[in-house]
């Protein structure tokens, strides 16, 4: 439908300048965007039930106006409307609240369906502003759509039913018969047809299923395309693999999953069809820094430069100073660039990458910008790849010519998103931990038993030992909950007022936030209060306690992220859950991280409870807005992501003429994310 897509939305009948106003705060400008405005959910009008003195609740009706309405004007000039209808089993009284059209809508003496809350009330069963039809041509599911103020679900259904009309009598449908064929999909037209208007449940189904299908085979194909480091050159070779020579050189032995993901990552850098394309997953401390650092070993020892991306620089300068301490020694070079760096110093850094002096390159967002020039970069490494986005991703690979990527999470992607999020990339899972890693004993307590915690934290640091307590971030309108600051203020000056207390939050100034983690790491500052800042990187074996306030503001992904800076040296280490939120899906949320300490069953689930938000959104990460599509749909995704490969197979480049509609509907969807297609 391209042609739809470019006719504004008043040529749908019905639609004049003050209605198009309304649908362009739905985002809605052409008829193509109304027509891709799917319901959220659907009214079952199939079986109405009898109006028994009894009812209550959501129900359908079929019932007579009995009496006229009765119209009075209220306080504040608002108007109520009243009438009444009855079936043989009973009546209920409707009211309406600023209807002046009502009377006229419903006549006296006819027999309609009406559909809401039946409520009871001191004088009897009521039903307030019901949705209704006429008996004979109500019956049905009913769409309902997310609206906006000054447009009804009447209205739109209305808008609907006549851009519905405007769809050519033969439309392109930008699926291939073949793949509609194999993965029994109905044609765009009756999909379209019976997503709003759909005459059976298995009619509005089977449309759903092959729009949601169409949406992420598009967003695949999308990605695939933007990601895709594969080219029709050969990939530059490294010519001898160092890795073991590196791994000699460690104070401490590898593990067996370490030791196979360095194999990986070589076999595909020495012989390797086409540029490395290898996302390597690993828990929380499960040593991918070590695997990453063989890597960059070996392309270092034979003349090329590798660059180590990280989201933050609190990451970026950590990462510097454990591969300057794993290349102490040798003849590799370590340079760092980051954007709080003094300009002489970037400016002598940019010098060494540009004239190859630096092998190793350390940085943030610095190292894709323009003035950052490498010599002859043949390995990208990206930590924490689920904070980057695409663009961010092809930006890095663009400095250099078939460059290898790495790419490395400690969030664990559950598989729905990794078919999505990592389609084109091959997998090294690190599925072991390195000797001497302390399982971490998770619970859940209230605010109540605060003060219990506090106690068990100062008698922890008796021990010798370190502590952190996590803030959530506190944002203008929020809800009020301890800010970091005011939360270590009133520690330092209450409960671990003989204590050193540290805090550490974004907003910081980087030098800040480095003599703070410095102090904390030496061991001078004993319990520090933070945000999420401290969720990736940060190494502190002698801290075993993790205290999160608020616990049910994060995610059972992020909660996991910060419970894993702790455990990382010989002694027993533990995560205190604070939360009041009593509510069902909250308790059970916290309540996963109290059973388990598998990062791949904990994403899974987060998926479940919280749904795709956590793991990326279109802002961060550059990816569409999906009208219809959910990413925890695996079974959709699964299929989906498979037909992507069919298409593939079929035409590498999607330039064959039968994909011109999907070409074309790959280019629609990622421009809502600002990202332009070729």
């Amino acid at each position: 439908m391209p042609s739809l897509f470019e006719m504004p939305v008043t040529n749908v009948r019905g639609v004049g300048a003050a209605a198009a106003e309304l649908l362009r705060k739905l985002s809605i400008y052409s008829v193509g965007q109304l027509l891709c405005y799917y319901p959220r959910t659907y009214e079952d009008w199939s079986n109405p039930v009898p109006l028994t003195p009894f009812l209550e609740g959501q129900a359908l009706i079929k019932a007579r106006l009995t009496t006229a309405f009765a119209t009075s004007r209220l306080s504040g000039g608002r108007l109520l409307s009243n009438a009444e209808i009855s079936d043989d089993t009973g009546s209920l009284s409707l009211v309406y609240f600023n209807n002046k059209y009502i009377s006229s809508m419903l006549k006296v003496g006819e027999e309609y369906y009406f559909y809401g809350k039946i409520e009871k009330t001191l004088y009897g069963q009521r039903m307030i502003a019901p949705t209704f039809s006429p008996v004979g041509s109500g019956i049905g599911l009913h769409p309902v759509y997310n609206l906006t103020q000054g447009l009804s679900n009447k209205m739109m259904q209305r808008f609907l039913k006549e851009a519905l009309k405007l769809l050519p009598a033969e439309v392109k449908d930008p699926l291939p018969q073949w793949i509609r064929d194999k993965y029994n999909l109905c044609d765009l037209r009756t999909a379209m047809t019976d997503v709003h208007f759909p005459k059976t449940k298995e009619a509005m189904e089977k449309a759903r299923y092959r729009l949601v299908f169409e949406e992420l085979l598009i967003l695949n194909l999308g990605l695939r395309s933007i990601k895709s480091n594969k080219t029709s050159k050969a990939p530059l070779h490294i010519e001898t693999d160092y890795s073991q020579e590196f791994i000699s050189k460690l104070p401490f032995e590898l593990t067996n999953a370490q030791k196979r993901t360095v194999s990986e990552c070589m076999q595909d850098i020495t012989k390797g069809k086409y540029p490395m394309n290898r996302l390597v997953q690993g828990d929380v401390g499960s040593g991918k820094t070590a695997v990453a650092a063989a890597v960059c070993y070996s392309v270092a020892k034979c003349g090329y430069q590798a660059a180590f991306m990280a989201p933050t620089e609190i990451l970026a300068e950590q990462h510097y100073k454990t591969l300057s301490r794993f290349y102490e020694g040798t003849d590799i070079n370590v340079v760092l660039l980051t954007g709080s760096m003094k300009d002489s110093q970037k400016k002598n850094a940019r010098k060494y990458i540009e004239d190859g002096t630096a092998h190793i390159v350390v940085g943030t967002h610095t190292l894709i910008t323009e003035k950052t020039i490498f010599n002859n970069l043949i390995l990208a490494v990206t930590d924490e790849q689920h904070r980057f986005g695409v663009a961010q991703r092809t930006k890095l690979l663009s400095k250099g010519n078939s460059v290898h990527l790495l790419v490395m999470s400690a969030t664990p992607i559950p598989r729905t998103m990794g078919l999505v999020m990592y389609g084109d990339l091959d997998v090294s899972v690190i599925d072991e931990l390195p000797k001497g890693r302390q399982k971490i004993r998770t619970m859940l307590i209230d605010s109540s038993k605060r003060n219990r915690a506090y106690n068990f934290i100062r008698d922890q640091i008796s021990k010798g030992r370190q502590a952190y307590i996590v803030c959530p971030l506190v944002e203008e309108g929020e809800l009020p909950v301890a800010s970091a600051e005011e939360y270590a203020a009133e520690l330092m000056l209450s409960e671990f007022s003989d204590l050193p207390v540290g805090i550490i939050h974004g907003k910081m100034k980087s030098v800040d936030k480095e003599n703070t983690m410095s102090q904390f790491a030496k061991g001078e500052i004993k319990l520090l209060v933070a945000t999420t800042v401290i969720e990736v990187g940060v190494d502190v074996p002698n801290a075993t306690v993790m205290m999160i306030e608020n616990a049910e503001r994060f995610g059972l992904s992020q909660l996991h992220q910060l419970r894993g800076r702790v455990g990382r040296g010989e002694h027993s280490s533990y995560c205190i859950l604070v939360s009041d939120n009593k509510g069902e899906d909250s308790t059970r949320r916290l309540s996963v991280l109290c059973t388990t300490d598998n990062g791949f069953v904990i994403a899974d689930e987060d998926l479940k409870l919280r749904g795709p938000g956590d793991f990326f959104g279109s802002r961060q990460h550059g990816l569409p807005q999906l009208s219809i599509a959910d990413l925890s749909d695996y079974v959709s995704l699964s299929e989906s992501s498979a037909a992507a490969l069919d298409i593939l197979d079929f035409s590498p480049d999607l330039s064959h003429d039968s994909l011109k509609g999907i070409r074309s509907s790959i280019k629609r969807l990622f421009k809502t994310a600002g990202t332009q297609m070729n």
